[in-house]
């Protein structure tokens, strides 16, 4: 297996379609001005209404659960649904994205995303809400993978580390707002107004973004391969629905276990036919990906580095309201303030990035968020609150130097044609991780929890305790962060001054 990490070519040589202005752009030898990529706009602002709905739901759950009589294991669909969706169907979208253009990526990701957004506003029944979930879900599946692969191929690589701050000025400050902005909407209106309000914002985006994108890359034609259609879905969609299960028991009922073990089994069928499609016909999604090195360290770290966050965003905020008595709305302000640091200081990442390179960032970064989380390991019942703003903002500000250069250095390492790939494998891979970080933190805080109270231990005391070694197991797994920050390149090799090397196919 090769390791050749290989710099894709001028975003000015890459093919554009249906666009005047892409063709006209100017050689790399010009430096194009701050903000000189308009197709990006619409993007990012349609990604950031996506992906503000995916948190928005988090505070409204016990009300769902009132309002349609449903348990707590029940109300959890809501976001078990959502990241099942996204695993099946993101493998699909390196597939799709090369076989449309860009407005026709774009109009079906918001078409989607918005019928499932009225679905949900109209649901008179718990199913009927679940399942307007799973729609927006399938939408949101395409607008990630939409914009980082057309970033990737119009953004010049001298340019990428500012542009990639930009974009995750949108994508981080969108899930850091979503909760704080649900509870201050539920305290005003019904929980169908987080997605009435939502629907006019997603129709105007679509309307103004369709007026002004642009096409860019070249679409492939070719059909697709429905049993590895059917793998993925089968794979991907086992594999997360039994990690989310971990922890629950059904009498009668295939165990958490069986699912993941059947999961990975398939998933494993899933890429030896990718190896074989690659042979004879164009594969579903392009595996080859992992044979660039940079872009597989890249791929490892980022993953882990969203796993231990994961964990921390799930552990805060049940701290906060079952130990500490906070509110929603009071939760979802506390933890704000980090993913707003994360958010803005993307673009000041992104310039650093520019200058110096990765290693400057990444490594400090996962230093960071080894220190904020061995920190969170020993709070307690008192633990000011002040302490755990900073820890937080740390965290989060710790992942910003993370994932700007590891994302602008992973993507650069392939060629262009395996961009969309790449970026579905990234996706696909982060919604594996979520679910495992989510079933890891839940099972080691029950766990432990449990063993302290059989021990004599206080209720307070006892999940105290398990929340402390949840923590601790993600401070282990944050080890392995550092360790793959330290393998990353500073840079992608260059010819000379002017722009990557050619690339190796």
């Amino acid at each position: 297996m090769t390791t050749t990490d290989t710099p894709l070519a001028p975003a000015a040589e890459a093919p554009t379609t249906g666009s005047p202005a892409a063709a006209a752009t100017p050689p790399p030898s010009a430096p194009e001005p701050a903000g000189s990529y308009p197709v990006l706009r619409w993007l990012v602002l349609a990604t950031f209404t996506v992906i503000l709905n995916e948190t928005v739901m988090v505070n409204a759950i016990p009300r769902l659960m009132v309002e349609f009589d449903v348990g707590a294991r029940a109300a959890q669909w809501l976001s078990t649904a959502f990241m099942l969706t996204m695993a099946v169907v993101i493998p699909v979208t390196g597939w799709f994205l090369q076989r449309v253009t860009t407005r026709t990526a774009f109009t079906v990701a918001m078409s989607v995303f918005g019928a499932g957004t009225l679905l949900c506003a109209l649901a008179p029944t718990f199913p009927v809400l679940v399942g307007g979930r799973v729609v927006q879900a399938t939408g949101t599946a395409v607008m990630m993978p939409l914009l980082m692969t057309t970033l990737m191929t119009v953004v010049h690589e001298r340019d990428r580390g500012r542009v990639m701050g930009n974009v995750t000025l949108a994508i981080s400050v969108a899930p850091a707002l979503g909760p704080a902005l649900s509870g201050v909407v539920l305290a005003a209106a019904g929980w169908r107004w987080l997605f009435g309000l939502v629907l006019p914002v997603v129709v105007l985006v679509t309307l103004l973004g369709l007026r002004r994108l642009e096409d860019v890359g070249e679409t492939r034609p070719g059909g697709v391969d429905w049993a590895s259609v059917v793998l993925s879905a089968l794979g991907f969609g086992g594999l997360v629905y039994g990690l989310s299960r971990i922890g629950e028991e059904h009498p009668g009922a295939v165990p958490a276990l069986g699912w993941v073990l059947g999961g990975v089994g398939v998933v494993a069928a899933f890429v030896l036919r990718q190896h074989r499609l690659t042979r004879t016909s164009g594969p579903l999604l392009d595996l080859r990906a992992l044979t660039h090195r940079t872009f597989t360290v890249s791929l490892a770290m980022q993953s882990l580095a969203f796993l231990t966050m994961l964990g921390a965003m799930i552990l805060l905020p049940l701290y906060l309201q079952n130990l500490r008595g906070l509110s929603p709305l009071q939760t979802g302000l506390l933890v704000a303030p980090g993913g707003l640091a994360m958010g803005l200081l993307g673009p000041v990442v992104g310039r650093v990035f520019d200058r110096v390179g990765a290693r400057p960032l990444v490594v400090p970064g996962a230093l960071g968020v080894l220190a904020s989380l061995a920190i969170l390991s020993r709070i307690d019942a008192v633990t000011p609150y002040g302490l755990l703003l900073g820890v937080q903002v740390l965290l989060m500000v710790s992942l910003a130097a993370l994932f700007t250069p590891a994302f602008t250095l992973g993507l650069g390492a392939l060629p262009p044609h395996l961009y969309p790939h790449g970026s579905s494998l990234l996706g696909t891979v982060q919604q594996v991780a979520a679910a495992v970080g989510t079933a890891l933190t839940v099972t080691v805080l029950s766990w432990r929890s449990a063993q302290l109270a059989a021990g004599g231990a206080g209720e307070a005391a006892a999940y105290v305790g398990g929340v402390r070694a949840a923590f601790t197991v993600a401070a282990v797994l944050a080890v392995g962060v550092v360790v793959l920050a330290a393998m990353l390149p500073n840079r992608l090799p260059v010819t000379d001054g002017s722009g990557p090397a050619p690339a190796a196919h």
